[in-house]
């Protein structure tokens, strides 16, 4: 009776634990998929190493932490701004205030380290800035007496994602080879929004 007893426990305690494995598993293999990301009616899923975090402001949509390549510092940031349906200004607005926080390198002016392309996904028109150079970055952006900190070598990828009930201010900001190792994957995101 006794042998009996314990080798039912020992089958209870050894079904739980591969329960609780499978659970585990589920969970990783969730975390592994990436954030699913919902603008309007439209939504993509982004790399699994981006790691979201609760928004630091109610304008945040969304926030997310893209690892730092080896040898930089810091990690990069991916927000998501939306100040309602029309609202955070035009495309051209938000262009010129993302170059404005940088500073090009010594002999260049901003135009020269700034591209900006014009694209759609589907049928929401996309304003893409990429530029380079010397990141003001400011804890408080919108604060004109908050500290200025100079982040030499950064570089911003900025995207007005126009869709029906935008638009929405995606920015993705970090040393300049954190964000090159994260572009691919940030544009595959953005192509695929459904």
């Amino acid at each position: 009776m006794r042998r009996a007893f314990w080798l039912v426990s020992f089958a209870a305690i050894v079904a739980a634990r591969l329960g609780s494995q499978d659970c585990r598993a589920e969970s990783r293999s969730e975390k592994a998929e990436g954030t699913l990301v919902k603008l309007d009616d439209l939504q993509s899923r982004t790399p699994a190493e981006w790691k979201a975090e609760k928004p630091g402001n109610k304008m945040r949509a969304f926030q997310l932490v893209l690892p730092k390549a080896k040898g930089d510092k810091r990690d990069a940031e991916l927000v998501i701004f939306y100040f309602g349906a029309g609202g955070g200004g035009s495309a051209t607005d938000n262009v010129k205030r993302w170059k404005g926080m940088f500073l090009p390198p010594e002999g260049k002016s901003i135009d020269d380290v700034a591209k900006v392309t014009e694209m759609k996904v589907g049928k929401v028109p996309l304003t893409y800035l990429d530029v380079r150079g010397t990141y003001l970055y400011k804890e408080r952006p919108f604060d004109p007496n908050a500290k200025v900190e100079k982040r030499p070598e950064h570089r911003l990828l900025g995207v007005v994602f126009e869709s029906e009930n935008g638009p929405y201010f995606i920015r993705l900001v970090g040393p300049a080879k954190t964000v090159e190792q994260h572009k691919k994957g940030f544009d595959d995101w953005l192509k695929a929004f459904k």
